[in-house]
C-alpha cells in the first residue's frame, strides 16, 4: 500500500532535536558547511513555537525537522551571499519553498556553503572554504549544493535544500550517500532563488531517507504567483507503471571510472533481483544535449543572472566561476535560438526513447575525485562529472538520486531515476526499489477510486486502470450498507448498490489512485448500467467507487453472501 507520509516527525520534541543538532555541529567541527549558522537560542525559540503549535492541535507534517538552506535561496533577515561576500544582500522576503517548509513545522538551522553562484559540481569553488565530503574528508562533497548535502549526511540537518541546474541537487547526494530529489521544473517554485540559468533552475531536497525527501517536496510543491515559471501537476499525471526500466548501453558509459562501472553493474543486478525488467537503450542524443549547458549558447543565461555584477570585479570572486560566467557574455541571439530548437527536438526524441518505460536509470556521476585533484584541474573533472546530469533540466525531465551498491572499496556510489516532465512519481517508485522503502506518494492530487469487480487486479478490465497509470493503494471493504449482484454483462461484472446501514454486508474491493483526467476518462466511457458514485468504506472514508443502477441489480443475481466478486468467482 502506498505510504502517504502525513505522519508527524518522530523526534521526541522539536527543542530536543535542536539540542542534538548543535551537539553534532560541535562534534564534527565542519565550519565550512555553513555561511550563516543561526545562534542556538534563536533556533530553539523557533522549535519551542513549533511545540506550541503541536500542543494546540495543529497538524504539522514536518514538525521539528531541521532544515539547512543553500545560500542562494532567500531567508528574510539573513544575508544571501551565493558564496560571494561582495554580493551579500539581506532580503526582506523568504523564498516561497522555505515559507512552505516552516509553515509545515520545519525549523531553519542556517544558510549553507555552495560552489559560488551555483556554478560547479565539486563543492570547492567558494571563498568560505572547500566543503569536504561527509565521510571521506580528502574527497570532494559535490556541488554546487555542497553544504546542504553534507549537513544532512553528517546528521546535523534532517532536510537540506539545494538547487539544481546541471546536477547540483543530485551529485552531492551520490557522493555523500544520501537521497536527492529534483522535481519537474517549476513544481517547486523558484521564487526567492538567485538564478543560475533561470529557465533551467530547480529547488531540490536532500534527506537521509527517501520518504522524508518526498514529504518535503510535497510540502514545497505547487504554483506560486511570485514565480512566473511555477507549474501545477497536470490532470493526467501518471501515478504508477510496471517496473520496466531503460538503462544506457555500454558505449554510453565510457566516461565512468572502472570502480563506478563495476558498482553500476552490481546496482543493476540488485534491481533485477527486486523484480525490475531492464532494457538497454542508446542515450547518445541526451548526452549530446547535455553539452549545450556549458558549450552552447544556453550558458548566456548565467551571464544574464550575475554577469554584470561580476564584471565590476567585486571582492571574493572565485576565478574559475568568474571565467565561466564572463565567457557567457559572447553567444549570439541566433545561436541561443538554435540551441533552443535543438533542445526541443531532443526533448521529443527523449520522450519517444522512453515510451513504454517507467524511467531511465543512470549513474549519477562519473567518479569521486579528491579535493587535490580538483585543485590541480578545476575544469576538466568538473565537466566530466556532469555527463549524466546536465541534460535533465534542459530536456524538462525529473530525477530522483539514491545510493546504489557501493564501490568495491566501500565508497558511496549513486544512481538516479530520470523521467519525463511530471512523471516524478515513477522516478520515486524506481528509487524505492533500491532503497527498500514503501514507495511514498509524491503527487497529492491523486483521486481514490474503489473497484469491486472487473477492474480488480487479475480481472479482465484491470488493463484500463493500468493504461491510465493508476496506483494500487490497498484492499478495502465497504460498510454493511451495500449489496452485490452478478450482472448479465460482457465481460461478467458485479453491481454494487447501497441499501442502507445494516441492510447489506461488507463487500471486498480494491482502492486505486487515479489522476483527475483518468477519473474523467472512466466516467466518459462508463457503459450502462455502471455508475461512479460515493462509496462508504468500513474504515470511515468515503471515496468515489463503481456502483450500478438499482434496476440492473434487481435483474441480476444477489451474491452479497460471498462478500466480494473474487470470492463469488472462486465459489463458482
Amino acid at each position: 500500500m502506498t505510504a502517504l507520509l502525513d505522519e508527524p516527525a518522530l523526534h521526541p520534541s522539536p527543542v530536543d532535536r535542536v539540542r542534538a543538532a548543535y551537539r553534532r555541529i560541535a562534534e564534527v567541527d565542519r565550519p565550512e558547511v555553513w555561511i550563516a549558522l543561526r545562534p542556538e537560542a534563536e533556533v530553539s525559540a523557533d522549535a519551542a513555537a513549533v511545540q506550541a503549535r503541536l500542543a494546540a492541535g495543529e497538524a504539522l507534517p514536518l514538525a521539528g525537522l531541521l532544515v539547512a538552506v543553500k545560500d542562494n535561496i532567500d531567508v528574510a533577515g539573513v544575508p544571501t551571499t551565493a558564496a560571494c561576500p561582495g554580493f551579500a544582500r539581506t532580503p526582506a522576503e523568504t523564498a516561497a519553498a522555505i515559507e512552505r517548509l516552516t509553515a509545515a513545522g520545519a525549523v531553519l538551522l542556517g544558510k549553507t556553503n555552495l560552489d559560488q553562484f551555483a556554478t560547479g559540481l565539486v563543492g570547492t569553488r567558494s571563498p568560505y572554504g572547500a566543503v569536504r565530503n561527509a565521510h571521506h574528508p580528502e574527497l570532494v562533497s559535490g556541488g554546487s549544493s555542497s553544504g546542504s548535502a553534507v549537513a544532512v549526511a553528517l546528521g546535523i540537518a534532517d532536510i537540506g535544500i539545494g538547487t539544481d541546474t546541471a546536477g547540483s541537487g543530485r551529485v552531492p547526494a551520490a557522493l555523500n550517500g544520501i537521497v536527492g530529489v529534483k522535481a519537474t521544473l517549476g513544481i517547486v517554485p523558484a521564487h526567492g532563488v538567485l538564478p543560475a540559468c533561470a529557465d533551467f533552475d530547480a529547488v531540490t531536497v536532500f534527506a537521509a531517507e527517501l520518504p522524508l525527501a518526498v514529504a518535503a517536496i510535497r510540502v514545497m510543491a505547487g504554483p506560486e504567483p511570485r514565480d512566473p515559471r511555477s507549474r501545477s501537476w497536470p490532470a493526467d499525471v501518471p501515478l504508477a507503471a510496471a517496473p520496466h526500466i531503460a538503462v544506457p548501453t555500454g558505449p554510453n558509459l565510457t566516461t565512468l571510472s572502472p570502480e563506478y562501472r563495476d558498482a553500476f553493474e552490481r546496482t543493476l543486478d540488485l534491481l533485477r533481483e527486486r523484480g525490475a525488467e531492464l532494457t538497454e537503450v542508446d542515450i547518445a542524443p541526451l548526452l549530446d544535449a547535455a553539452r549545450l549547458l556549458y558549450d552552447g549558447a544556453i550558458v548566456a543565461e548565467r551571464y544574464a543572472a550575475v554577469g554584470e555584477f561580476l564584471a565590476t570585479g567585486p571582492a571574493g570572486v572565485d576565478p574559475t566561476v568568474a571565467a565561466i560566467i564572463g565567457a557567457a557574455a559572447t553567444p549570439s541571439g541566433a545561436a541561443f535560438a538554435a540551441d533552443l530548437d535543438t533542445l526541443a527536438r531532443t526533448k521529443a526524441a527523449a520522450a519517444a526513447l522512453l515510451d513504454g518505460f517507467a524511467g531511465l536509470l543512470l549513474p549519477t556521476t562519473t567518479e569521486h575525485p579528491t579535493i587535490a585533484a580538483i585543485g590541480a584541474d578545476p575544469l576538466s573533472v568538473n565537466r566530466r562529472m556532469g555527463t549524466f546530469t546536465n541534460f535533465c533540466n534542459l530536456l524538462d525531465m525529473a530525477a530522483v538520486a539514491v545510493p546504489g551498491v557501493p564501490t568495491a572499496a566501500g565508497l558511496p556510489f549513486g544512481v538516479m531515476a530520470v523521467v519525463p516532465a511530471f512523471a516524478d512519481q515513477l522516478a520515486v517508485d524506481i528509487a524505492a526499489l533500491l532503497t527498500g522503502d514503501e514507495p511514498p506518494l509524491l503527487v497529492p492530487e491523486a483521486v481514490p477510486l474503489a473497484v469491486f469487480g472487473a477492474h480488480l487486479r487479475g480481472q479482465p478490465l484491470h488493463h484500463q486502470l493500468t493504461a491510465l497509470h493508476a496506483r494500487f493503494a490497498g484492499e478495502i471493504a465497504t460498510t454493511d450498507a451495500y449489496r452485490l449482484a452478478a450482472l448479465d454483462t460482457v465481460p461478467p461484472k458485479p453491481g454494487l448498490v447501497r441499501h442502507g446501514a445494516g441492510l447489506g454486508a461488507p463487500i471486498a474491493g480494491e482502492l486505486f489512485l487515479v489522476s483527475q483526467a483518468g477519473l474523467g476518462a472512466f466516467l466518459a466511457a462508463l457503459p450502462a448500467p455502471m455508475a461512479l458514485t460515493s462509496v462508504d468504506l468500513a474504515d470511515g472514508r468515503s471515496v468515489v467507487g463503481f456502483g450500478c443502477g438499482y434496476d440492473a441489480a434487481v435483474a441480476g443475481t444477489d451474491i452479497t453472501e460471498h462478500g466480494g466478486w473474487k470470492a463469488y468467482l472462486a465459489a463458482r
